[in-house]
């Protein structure tokens, strides 16, 4: 298990310290109960108490998850990022659903290490195993679902990811000692109004919200995705059902997400994309304090402290709208995307069409393989790179995953036509969550550092430059953006701007 200071956790809960909370757990071996430092009940004492860096990590340890401060309510920081990329990825794919079907020698495969290393990994940066912090997310999905909506017992089991309601209520009765049913208080019935879910995510402070939806908004796909006032919507579609979400900031530092969709048994992978698309998981002390290392980008930083790196919903679309977008503004790409879903996107049930104008759904790439697209006014060059993109992506689905490395995924992705070294870069920061991600060919990237710096440097400069902020280029990249008031944009000989 990584070490933690016995003495400083002690100290951190004794004065309910906000700034630990998602980074730590606290077992009391009187109780068999495990909290948030910021729990309101009385401190234990010294000795009765044991530290976890995860909740995961204390439900494996024995202690059961308590009913007052509500751990599945903390933030879910990424805090490993940076120690490991391995567990890093594992955790991403766990979320993803990556052992609802598969074993850890599956989960082990896919990320180039043996099942016995990936475990020994865990212990020392989660503190528990791979499986125990599957199954430590599922409970306390159900939990959050059994305190804060009015589903049927039955349909929380399925939502948070219960092969059967039976293991659900041996679950739940293993670890509290009664019915899943029992913990319920309050049956709050406007909670899903019109057939809509809603669910509130932690996030750990400061969130610049402005700038996440500026960023959503001025890409918003017209008829798949909408920013109005405070909310972002948008059309989704996993496996055969389709439905719409929207995201909203609510209090608490969480964010509200309202989800109309017709099989709950979806709602993890739902919440997991969510979690992506808005980097709920990051850690923005950490990583502020680290780009504030440089003195360049300290000023930066403690301008914009809750810039957080807008992910993507979907890996095809996001490639779609990188190609549609070569040496046009972002509106303009913007405004061809909208052609191209009303001229090939599925349309929405009528009983789950958004009010604000959401009707169809992002094409998928079996449609697109072979659509004739140069009559929506674009390049032919550029229409048969998209015809073949979505032609490869057919034939393996598994494209848009994390590598072993983000030198191996940057690899794989160059190889699908119409994608370079800037939309490699930017599709893994962006799509695949990699926090250390970075097209240093990028036009604002260069002139941003040119303002900065008095002096404008070549990409191979940039990247030396940029070795500092590893492991966290992404977010540095984001900053340089902001402070440059640019879109990000591509230098590479065919891809003048690109609007991404």
């Amino acid at each position: 298990m990584m070490d933690m200071d016995r003495t400083a956790c002690y100290r951190a809960i004794s004065t309910r310290d906000a700034r630990f909370d998602g980074r730590l757990f606290v077992g009391v071996k009187t109780t068999g109960i495990y909290c948030r430092p910021i729990c309101p009940a009385r401190t234990p004492k010294f000795e009765n108490v044991s530290f976890y860096p995860s909740a995961a990590a204390a439900q494996e340890a024995g202690f059961r998850p308590c009913l007052r401060c509500r751990p599945e309510t903390s933030p879910d920081l990424a805090f490993w990022r940076g120690t490991t990329n391995t567990v890093s990825r594992a955790l991403a794919l766990i979320e993803a659903g990556g052992l609802d079907e598969a074993d850890v020698e599956r989960l082990a495969n896919r990320l180039g290490v043996g099942a016995r290393q990936l475990r020994r990994l865990f212990h020392r940066h989660v503190g528990a195993s791979p499986i125990a912090v599957a199954q430590t997310r599922r409970v306390l999905l159900a939990k959050q679902l059994i305190h804060e909506t009015s589903l049927p017992m039955a349909e929380v089991a399925l939502a948070s990811g219960f092969n059967s309601v039976r293991r659900f209520n041996e679950t739940f009765l293993h670890l509290f000692g009664r019915s899943p049913a029992s913990l319920r208080r309050i049956r709050d019935k406007t909670r899903r109004e019109a057939g809509a879910l809603s669910v509130r995510l932690a996030y750990r402070p400061p969130y610049d919200w402005d700038a996440m939806l500026s960023f959503l908004g001025a890409r918003a796909i017209p008829g798949v995705e909408a920013v109005s006032g405070e909310v972002y919507r948008r059309t989704i579609a996993i496996g055969d059902a389709s439905g719409v979400i929207s995201v909203a900031p609510a209090g608490k530092h969480r964010v509200n997400v309202s989800v109309r969709f017709p099989n709950m048994a979806a709602l993890p992978a739902i919440i997991a994309r969510v979690r992506r698309v808005f980097d709920l998981a990051a850690d923005p002390d950490m990583i502020g304090a680290h780009l504030s290392l440089d003195p360049m980008l300290a000023p930066l930083v403690s301008a914009r402290p809750g810039l957080r790196v807008p992910g993507a919903w979907d890996g095809f679309e996001l490639a779609v709208r990188a190609i549609f977008g070569q040496q046009i503004t972002v509106p303009a790409a913007t405004r061809l995307l909208g052609r191209l879903v009303a001229a090939h996107g599925a349309l929405l049930p009528a009983t789950t069409k958004d009010v604000e104008g959401l009707g169809h759904l992002f094409p998928s790439p079996s449609r697109l393989a072979t659509a004739d697209l140069s009559v929506l006014g674009m390049p032919n060059a550029r229409a048969m790179a998209v015809n073949s993109l979505a032609q490869a992506i057919s034939a393996d689905p598994t494209i848009f995953s994390r590598g072993v490395s983000l030198e191996e995924t940057v690899a794989k992705l160059r190889s699908l036509p119409g994608i370079g070294e800037w939309t490699a870069q930017y599709i893994a920061m962006r799509e695949l969550r990699e926090p250390d991600a970075f097209p240093a060919a990028d036009i604002g990237l260069l002139r941003a550092m040119a303002a900065a710096d008095g002096r404008r440097p070549s990409p191979t400069q940039l990247l030396s430059r940029a070795e500092r902020w590893r492991p966290w280029r992404a977010y540095a990249a984001l900053h340089l953006w902001a402070a440059g008031v640019q879109p990000p944009v591509s230098s590479g000989k065919t891809h003048e701007r690109e609007a991404a």
